[in-house]
């Protein structure tokens, strides 16, 4: 949802946002390995509803032939956001000197760091106790903090849900005549590209749907999920699936049975659920018996096999590589710092 706000802001920006993808080989050159292959992060880029168009393979460096070949009139990325080369250059070097160079603002609280950091710690227990820990601070770790202070942008914080950042990304549209409404319900954790072929598939199924995800709490979610679930907190991963082109609505905490007041108050005239487990209801009860009552339950198949869970032993797989990617993303943030301190102090 970093990612997507940040996608937002450019659209805002101008007309038309065309988005650069790098390949697993650039990647890994300058960074290490990426966590989704090519093939996945470009269909999640295209699914975000602020993106016009993909440019699948993009260079690593952003040069103006890369800005002319797809006819933009400019670039934009992250203010606090360096990105240096394998060789230490800034990536932007030459846009910027062109004057085809803008920013957007960072979205506080978050980093691709900071949710490696939360898969890496699955083995904590920051919601043994969660009835009475409400605020989540269990959810906080020290991966990206080196012994040498750390770095402000790949430190841990906590992301703070306002109802403005809520507005910036919910569509608001209300259903119209002749929309077919359709319930989904789940815990989207790690919104991924799983998530993106079911969303997909549900939206083919009518002519003008109306998507509404139905987000449960965390505590929730923890209960039929177990272990360290979800990774994300109900703030993130609201504004992650808000961001998503097939989703409409999301209700904020959803009921985990699907009850009869839930879909009289939607008007809802469908309910699906994907190819992945129904954990009963505490009381052992099928949170789908009223849809299922009504005739209106269908089971989608996406078609993808990727769960959050995969996803998490991707990266405890890999855990030793993305270890030693942080530690160097740290120390090279931390010498940019540097010079930009001594930069200043020769000023004055």
């Amino acid at each position: 949802y970093g990612h997507s706000n940040q996608l937002r802001q450019a659209r805002a920006m101008g007309d038309y946002l065309i988005v650069g993808v790098h390949t697993d080989e650039e990647i890994a050159k300058h960074k290490g390995p990426p966590v989704f292959t090519q093939e996945e992060r470009y269909k999640m880029v295209q699914a975000i509803k602020w993106v016009d168009e993909i440019a699948p393979g993009a260079p690593y460096v952003t040069t103006l032939e890369t800005l002319d070949k797809y006819s933009c009139d400019f670039c934009v990325h992250g203010a606090d956001d360096i990105t240096l080369t394998i060789d230490g250059k800034d990536t932007y070097e030459e846009v910027k000197t062109a004057g085809r160079y803008r920013e957007c603002k960072r979205t506080q609280g978050v980093s691709t760091t900071d949710l490696v950091g939360r898969m890496l710690l699955m083995t904590k227990a920051h919601h043994s106790n969660i009835d009475e820990d409400l605020d989540y601070r269990k959810h906080t770790d020290n991966f990206g903090k080196g012994p040498k202070g750390h770095s402000p942008w790949t430190g841990v914080s906590q992301f703070l849900q306002t109802s403005q950042k809520i507005i910036q990304f919910a569509s608001g549209k209300e259903p119209q005549p002749g929309d077919t409404i359709i319930y989904v319900a789940g815990a989207f954790d790690l919104f991924h590209v799983g998530h993106v072929d079911f969303l997909e598939k549900v939206h083919q199924l009518a002519e003008k749907p109306y998507i509404i995800a139905g987000l449960h709490f965390d505590q929730e979610v923890n209960r039929y999920k177990g272990k360290n679930y979800p990774i994300m907190n109900i703030h993130e991963r609201t504004l992650s699936v808000l961001a998503c082109r097939y989703v409409s609505e999301v209700v904020i905490g959803a009921p985990y049975a699907v009850t009869a007041d839930l879909l009289d108050h939607f008007r809802v005239t469908l309910v699906c659920h994907g190819m992945t487990e129904v954990v009963p209801d505490k009381d052992g009860s099928d949170p789908y018996e009223e849809p299922k009552q009504r005739g209106i339950f269908q089971l989608v198949d996406s078609g993808s096999n990727l769960t959050t869970d995969l996803i998490v032993q991707r990266i405890i797989k890999n855990r030793l590589e993305f270890e030693a990617r942080n530690q160097k993303k740290e120390a090279k943030e931390l010498a940019v710092l540097e010079a930009m301190r001594r930069l200043e102090q020769e000023k004055h």
